[in-house]
């Protein structure tokens, strides 16, 4: 296994126990990616729901409901609130933007 140290040179990394947590963080890293593009595919769904039915595309009420409920998730979970809610509105935004897209027939 090979990383770049903080001067940018290549450093081999033979730590068994290193490489164990890296990989682990890997595939989290890959579940995740998987979960958004569901997450993404579904309110897509939503997105052109909303748009044949002539719906807003965003739903304030059940957006600060979901910030509520994932920052409780967060901090049940011992992951900061804060950084949690941070990462929830960026992916709603995105979402909002997709519906916004939708409605405009893009």
């Amino acid at each position: 296994m090979v990383e770049t140290s903080h001067q940018g040179s290549l450093v081999a990394t033979t730590d068994p126990v290193l490489a164990s947590f890296r990989s682990s963080i890997d595939n989290i890293d890959a579940a995740l990616i998987h979960i958004l593009a569901e997450r993404f595919r579904i309110t897509k769904a939503v997105g052109e729901y909303k748009a044949t039915h002539t719906l807003p595309a965003s739903d304030p009420g059940r957006e600060e409901r979901q910030i509520a409920r994932l920052r409780k998730l967060a901090e049940d979970a011992q992951l900061d609130p804060d950084f949690g809610e941070k990462f929830l509105r960026f992916i709603i935004d995105e979402v909002i933007r997709h519906h916004e897209k939708a409605k405009l027939g893009e």
